[in-house]
């Protein structure tokens, strides 16, 4: 909200004299406070305060609705940010982000430039924020938000100095409930240096388990992982510019160069990767992510800008440069072993290759749901032997594609299938297995030439129920030629006694 009222950099600038701000919400049918800028916690109000009790003791401050959808899409977008720093990025409560920098530091020139650089650029964001450093989450969770310390120095904490930096912390530091958190204070155990000092025997008798838990993790005992917000690329190449870029040929000419930088270790690897995520940050801190998948593994940096001109094109209205883009990184989301082909002699390219080329471009500027083939699936149900599926997903190599004459039975079935099979009058029938001399199906009444069958299909009682029954299928012919393909649901008297009839295709 100081954003959009004062700025993005309202402060670097300094505050406009305006009341203090606080947020409000319905808590336990109550209006109380839920947040409040610096201004209002000088003035001595607090989180959890009925606003009418804070107008009668301030009148002048402002009351704002809270709009917790939105706190989280801003708190989303932080994160994104954060993404310049490390991959390893959790959400640490509704007010904060915890990052795993281990092994990251050293790019940006230790610990405290880290934290100075991450401090410094919020700041100049208009971001009022607050960290810490520490081998544990929970440690750095509490000095963040409980610590005076204002200056990293004082937050960066080094292996063995846990204790002495939790210790002087209040107990609300620990991540407790806030019932816990009172009957502590009001048993005199006020600050996490008491809880070091008391038996843990009798106050785990009394306030269970979590409490020590809370305490062991936060020293780093008792391990704590964190839940990235993202899956984590299996590999990533980035470029920081000096001067950012925001033409499209320039932001293609750089994704070039970090496809050519993946395709060595891809090679190493044997592998192709099938999803590609390019991430483009803008100098005010905001975050573009473009996906790209292939139908098939590759690691050809010719062909992997390819898909990020057909998916810059897609975007082009809603990809914003502003001031340009600052970090460019390309992300292999998900890889597979792809095997080489050589070429043949023949001097004619290869057709199979040149299909997946073109659906993984279309499917880039399209969307993955423009493009769909059919897959065969395990199962003699006509309506489950079959489905549609996105075509960058379901391709099957042409090696591994069964040709017609290497099916031992190839079954007649029509060129049109219907979605679901329809019911069908049958007035009578030659014999009880027999095909129907006559039927009617949409209002229109027809008398049957010729007919074959019928083709038996036993239910799938693994997925219908025992009781599923058993379909006989007729090729039909009626007198001016029109031929349709019919079963019959069910075995005369053996299952049924009066089975029904259905339309399930029609063959021209």
């Amino acid at each position: 909200m100081a954003r959009r009222r004062w700025g993005a950099s309202w402060l670097s600038n300094g505050r406009p004299d305006h009341p203090p701000v606080v947020f409000s919400d319905k808590v336990e049918n109550a209006m109380r406070i839920v947040a409040l800028d610096s201004v209002a916690e000088r003035l001595r109000l607090k989180r959890g305060q009925g606003v009418a009790e804070a107008r009668a003791m301030h009148p002048q401050i402002d009351v704002l609705p809270a709009d917790p959808a939105a706190d989280k899409a801003f708190l989303s977008a932080l994160a994104d940010w954060c993404d310049r720093y490390t991959p390893l990025v959790a959400y640490a409560g509704a007010d904060g982000l915890a990052l795993d920098i281990t092994g990251c530091t050293h790019l940006h020139g230790g610990e405290k430039a880290l934290l100075d650089d991450v401090l410094s650029r919020l700041f100049q964001l208009g971001v009022e924020a607050r960290g810490a450093i520490a081998a544990s989450p929970g440690l750095a969770w509490a000095l963040s938000r409980f610590s005076s310390a204002r200056l990293s120095d004082d937050n960066v904490i080094e292996a063995g100095e846990e204790a002495a930096a939790l210790g002087p912390l209040p107990v609300t530091a620990l991540r407790l409930p806030e019932t816990v958190t009172d009957t502590l204070i009001r048993l005199g155990l006020t600050h996490v240096a008491d809880l070091m000092e008391a038996p843990r025997a009798a106050l785990a008798r009394r306030f269970g388990p979590l409490v020590f838990l809370r305490l062991d993790q936060a020293l780093g005992h008792d391990d704590e992982p964190l839940s990235p917000r993202r899956p984590v690329a299996e590999l990533s190449v980035e470029r920081r510019l000096l001067s950012p870029v925001s033409g499209e040929d320039d932001i293609l000419g750089l994704a070039l160069q970090l496809a050519a930088g993946l395709k060595t270790t891809l090679e190493e690897r044997g592998e192709g990767g099938r999803q590609f995520e390019l991430l483009l940050f803008r100098v005010d801190g905001k975050v573009f992510r473009l996906l790209a998948g292939t139908s098939s593994p590759v690691r050809d940096p010719k062909r992997i800008t390819a898909l990020y001109k057909e998916r810059l094109a897609a975007v082009h209205d809603d990809l914003d440069a502003g001031y340009g883009f600052e970090i460019l990184r390309l992300c292999v989301l998900k890889a597979e072993p792809i095997t080489s082909i050589q070429d043949d002699f023949s001097g004619r390219p290869d057709q199979s290759r040149a299909l997946a080329d073109f659906t993984d471009r279309v499917i880039a500027r399209f969307g993955e749901d423009v493009l769909s083939i059919v897959v065969l699936a395990a199962s003699h149900i006509p309506e489950r032997a079959a489905s549609l599926q996105p075509a960058g997903n379901a391709v099957v190599p042409a090696a591994k594609m069964l040709q017609a004459e290497e099916w031992p039975i190839v079954p007649v079935r029509p060129l049109r299938l219907l979605i679901h099979p329809e019911r069908v009058e049958v007035p009578a029938a030659d014999v009880p297995d027999g095909a129907p001399e006559r039927f009617f199906w949409r209002r229109t009444a027809y008398r049957v030439a010729r007919a074959e069958g019928p083709e038996r299909i036993a239910a799938e009682w693994w997925i219908d129920g025992e009781d599923a029954p058993t379909r006989d299928y007729f090729r039909i012919e009626d007198e001016t030629g029109r031929r349709f393909w019919m079963f019959r649901n069910g075995l005369f008297q053996r299952e049924r006694m009066h089975p029904d009839w259905f339309m399930h295709g029609i063959f021209a």
